[in-house]
């Protein structure tokens, strides 16, 4: 099924929402006030969305899956920061925990759209 708009991906509709919670997470207290963990933590949030969102509108499944991985790359990053956020104290477990179970469903259902696309495109 093709869309009209990225917009319309629910992948992309759960990594926007992911890069606006990180931005709330990001502007509290101490994190805010550590500028690079902070802008580091906002641009891998925002590359997850962007990177679906780019790969959406190239025209060859290749490209396609490539930027679903790079967007798989980015969030691997952002769960990294929120972990060493969460142990020096930054963010509190529940948080973190919530962020966590956010990033994973974004994972799991960019795992699951690579894999869809890849087999549309290599059938065995």
């Amino acid at each position: 099924m093709r869309y009209e708009t990225f917009r319309e991906l629910r992948v992309w509709q759960e990594a926007k929402g992911l890069a606006v919670r990180v931005y709330q997470l990001t502007a509290r207290e101490a994190l805010s006030r550590d500028f690079g963990l902070r802008d580091q933590m906002r641009r891998a949030s925002v590359s997850v969305a962007s990177n679906i969102a780019e790969g959406y509108e190239r025209s060859g499944d290749n490209d396609f899956v490539r930027f679903m991985r790079i967007a798989q790359g980015s969030l691997s990053e952002l769960r990294t920061q929120l972990e060493i956020a969460s142990e020096v104290g930054y963010v509190d477990r529940e948080s973190w925990r919530t962020a966590e179970d956010h990033c994973a469903k974004v994972g799991a259902m960019l795992t699951r759209l690579i894999s869809a696309r890849r087999n549309a495109t290599h059938p065995k």
